[in-house]
């Protein structure tokens, strides 16, 4: 757990409040019985899921493990090769 990074990206953090924005205002939607603004904060909530994924994809977020595992593979290979005599 020391090495993950779970949640603090930049892409987490817009995906969140953004999120956060939406449940909001369904909420007080809710509570005033305006059924067209609870759909439209649910909308927000899905706006905010997009976004995150979207900032992801772009590079903002933490990259999947199966990069990690190809980053590791490739540092393993370059210095398996440097310790390589030379003929």
């Amino acid at each position: 757990m020391a090495n993950s990074h779970h949640g603090h990206t930049p892409a987490a953090w817009t995906g969140v409040i953004i999120a956060f924005a939406g449940f909001c205002v369904a909420g007080i939607c809710t509570v005033m019985a305006q059924p067209v603004g609870f759909l439209v904060g649910m909308a927000i909530v899905g706006a905010g899921a997009l976004v995150g994924l979207l900032m992801r994809g772009a590079g903002l977020g933490q990259e999947s493990r199966r990069q990690r595992e190809l980053e590791q593979k490739r540092e393993r290979d370059e210095a398996r090769r440097e310790n390589e005599p030379q003929y």
